[in-house]
């Protein structure tokens, strides 16, 4: 019994906003490679979505005293998971413009 009390509690509303950031990096992706005038936007838009929902399971946190050990422990890991996405993607494509144009190894160099 005192098992399902220590999930139940690991849950709250923080821990489950960092979830909802580690479940919308697939839809990054599948949106990054979708052929439609809108997917650069709607990978900004999830991309800037995140962001916020990390700075409000911060606030809510501490605010309604509701952090939790796995919380804690998800918040990085969430982060980290976002933004190398973001990045591997962002080194999939060569620069186009610039000096350093045509420069296909920058980006992944940079990346790693």
């Amino acid at each position: 019994m005192l098992l399902g009390c220590c999930c139940i509690q690991a849950f709250t509303i923080p821990t489950l906003l960092t979830i909802s950031r580690v479940v919308v990096i697939p839809f990054v992706v599948a949106a990054w490679y979708w052929s439609s005038p809108w997917s650069t936007s709607i990978v900004t838009l999830l991309f800037v979505l995140a962001a916020l929902t990390d700075w409000l399971d911060g606030y809510l946190a501490r605010k309604l005293n509701a952090s939790s050990e796995f919380g804690a422990f998800l918040d990085p890991v969430a982060d980290k998971l976002m933004v190398a996405a973001v990045l591997v993607l962002l080194s999939t494509q060569p620069l186009t413009a610039g000096p350093l144009a045509g420069n296909h190894w920058l980006l992944p160099v940079c990346t790693l």
